[in-house]
């Protein structure tokens, strides 16, 4: 790197940082936050690091409460190395990193890679596409660890696990952790795997969290994952609170739980049950056996809208909706602008949700994957809509993903099926043209950024 980021200032900054907070840490977070400062030089993360200040001084905002959460109900190594890879590495080294690697190559170098080290899964869920897979791909450890290798040397310090069921490689998953020790990762999961000896595990290399998945209380969640499961969650989130660990919930919500997961009992419970965060997302209808009848109406995918705006501002907790979040980050993040996806055979995708490649990871590296026609067309198309609450190609600008597979010439990589893509978003057009005017109407009301949300424009807009 450059002399304004080298390995040694960094380590400087962050031995500082970590003296603060080793000692009284609430007390000593304005004087942690200042010495963060001398890292942003350019001022990228002003915004940022303005929201974390007003939060500390605020001792009655819930970014406060979220801000004392973690650093008083976490364990010592996995919030140190919390700060230290997401908030510092994955930020302002990140940035830094990329920016000279896309002065080099002229290629544009995401925040985040996804990937998925197994197609297999011990659950069957409704409307799950991953239930369409060939139970037996995988990843194989070599191009796992050269996949995170090569994207360091590009800047990339966030690595994203789904599946299948990630935690089937539990244990490879752990060893990545360990050897790439300044990256973060993170690992969609049922948890229904997670048992004592991983949650230690998990304490042990400290940067290893978990995004886990439930629908809702009991009826929603085994409603579509079978019955038992959301006791085997609960289970799990005991088992992680008790060690002290990072991890939060990811939704899907849908026309049959909206009222459920949308509630302040269901977030009230996620809480009291240790989550620092929360993902929601919105149910997609891919592959031969998605249930259309489960896509959210525009009524239930305005009132998410409007039950995430309303719940950051009395809630420690730290929610994010998918979809309905794109007026923060311009629209759509997938395509290689933030993200990418890497299929357990090695394709590579725009997302987790568009089943469509022209480029292998096992064939090519990750910098020639990254100059694919199929992500140059994603790019060069963003955002999709000038609406950026209508942000995805696929559910709200069909058209869009049409066009681009099209011109790229990718292939099909629904394993079973091969779905095509006139067929995927001949499911999606119906609830694209209802969506449209209430997003309209949202969207015009709000101007792009909510009065009262700027504290999670600042903090999640990069």
């Amino acid at each position: 790197m450059k002399a304004s980021l080298k390995s040694k200032a960094v380590t400087i900054v962050l031995d500082k940082i970590m003296d603060y907070l080793d000692r009284e840490p609430m007390k000593n977070l304005s004087k942690a936050l200042e010495v963060g400062r001398k890292l942003d030089l350019k001022n990228d993360y002003k915004p940022q690091i303005e929201a974390i200040s007003d939060a500390i001084r605020n001792e009655e905002s819930s970014g406060y409460k979220i801000i004392q959460r973690l650093v008083s109900d976490i364990d010592k190594n996995v919030r140190n190395k919390f700060i230290s890879n997401f908030l510092v590495y994955n930020s302002f080294v990140s940035t830094e990193k990329r920016r000279e690697t896309e002065a080099r190559t002229g290629v544009h170098i995401p925040w985040a890679v996804l990937m998925d080290p197994t197609t297999a899964c011990n659950l069957k869920c409704k409307g799950c596409w991953a239930a369409e897979y060939d139970k037996q791909c995988s990843m194989d450890m070599e191009t796992l660890d050269r996949i995170v290798q090569e994207g360091k040397e590009l800047g990339i310090y966030m690595y994203i696990f789904s599946g299948g069921e990630p935690l089937i490689r539990k244990k490879d998953l752990i060893k990545l952790a360990e050897k790439h020790g300044e990256c973060m990762f993170l690992a969609f999961t049922n948890a229904t795997l997670v048992d004592q000896e991983f949650a230690r595990e998990m304490k042990r290399v400290g940067n290893f969290a978990l995004a886990i998945s439930v629908e809702g209380f009991e009826a929603e969640t085994d409603m579509r994952r079978g019955e038992g499961t959301f006791r085997k969650v609960i289970e799990a989130m005991d088992l992680l609170k008790k060690e002290k660990l990072i991890y939060g919930f990811s939704t899907c919500y849908h026309s049959k739980n909206v009222n459920v997961i949308g509630s302040d009992a269901y977030l009230d419970l996620m809480v009291e049950k240790g989550c620092s965060f929360g993902w929601y997302f919105t149910y997609v209808p891919i592959g031969k056996d998605a249930v259309p009848e489960l896509i959210a109406s525009p009524e239930q995918r305005e009132f998410m809208y409007r039950f995430i705006r309303d719940v950051r501002s009395r809630k420690p907790i730290f929610v994010l909706d998918f979809w309905n979040d794109g007026e923060y980050v311009q629209g759509c993040i997938a395509g290689g602008k933030q993200y990418l996806h890497i299929n357990a055979n090695g394709d590579v995708e725009p997302c987790a949700f568009i089943h469509f490649s022209d480029i292998n990871i096992k064939e090519n590296s990750l910098l020639d994957c990254l100059k694919s026609p199929l992500l140059h067309g994603y790019q060069k198309r963003q955002p999709f809509n000038e609406n950026h609450l209508r942000p995805c190609p696929m559910l709200d600008n069909p058209e869009i993903l049409r066009a681009i597979v099209k011109e790229s010439g990718a292939r099909p990589t629904q394993q079973m099926d091969e779905e095509t893509v006139e067929e995927l978003t001949a499911k999606c057009e119906n609830a694209a043209k209802k969506w449209a005017p209430v997003a309209e109407k949202l969207w015009n009301k709000s101007k792009g950024v909510n009065a009262g949300d700027k504290e999670y424009a600042q903090a999640v807009n990069k």
